[in-house]
């Protein structure tokens, strides 16, 4: 089972974690959050369009202009970025036949399937952007609030 990101979720989820790291700095530029975060300038303006159209992030044009998070970085879910960038997280094929996963023809694991499948959309619903730059800060070995080192995350 891979349970990794795909390009455009794990783009989506860097933009979001540099927008968390540097929340309260002011508003963020593309060309800062594509060079910071490793993700291609000429796709970070989509990315970014659909935080905006999910109310996650916020933009102003303009000289002074840029990215922003609405929320605290504790108050956005990891699950919520991801399913910004990739739709609703979780299989709707039938492990045992599959086919389209349906209650009325469930297979004999569909019940535990199910389960853990809310399991770990809980713990991604759980982890906010808070834990996810703090987290991220600890791996890179600053401890100073105000530095703001190389994102940890694997390229």
């Amino acid at each position: 089972m891979d349970l990794t990101l795909g390009k455009r979720a794990d783009y989506t989820v860097r933009a979001v974690l540099d927008l968390a790291r540097h929340h309260g700095l002011g508003r963020r530029k593309t060309a800062d959050i594509a060079q910071e975060m490793q993700i291609p300038l000429s796709y970070l303006p989509q990315l970014l369009a659909e935080l905006v159209r999910a109310g996650v992030v916020r933009s102003l044009a303009g000289r002074h202009g840029g990215y922003e998070l609405v929320r605290e970085p504790g108050e956005g879910s990891l699950l919520e970025v991801i399913e910004v960038a990739d739709g609703t997280l979780g299989s709707t094929e039938c492990v045992l036949r599959g086919g389209p996963c349906r209650w009325e023809q469930g297979c004999a694991i569909h019940t535990p399937w199910a389960r853990a499948q809310e399991a770990f959309r809980d713990s991604l619903r759980a982890a906010t952007f808070a834990e996810v730059a703090a987290i991220d800060a600890a791996l890179s070995g600053s401890h100073d609030a105000g530095a703001l080192p190389p994102p940890a995350m694997p390229r």
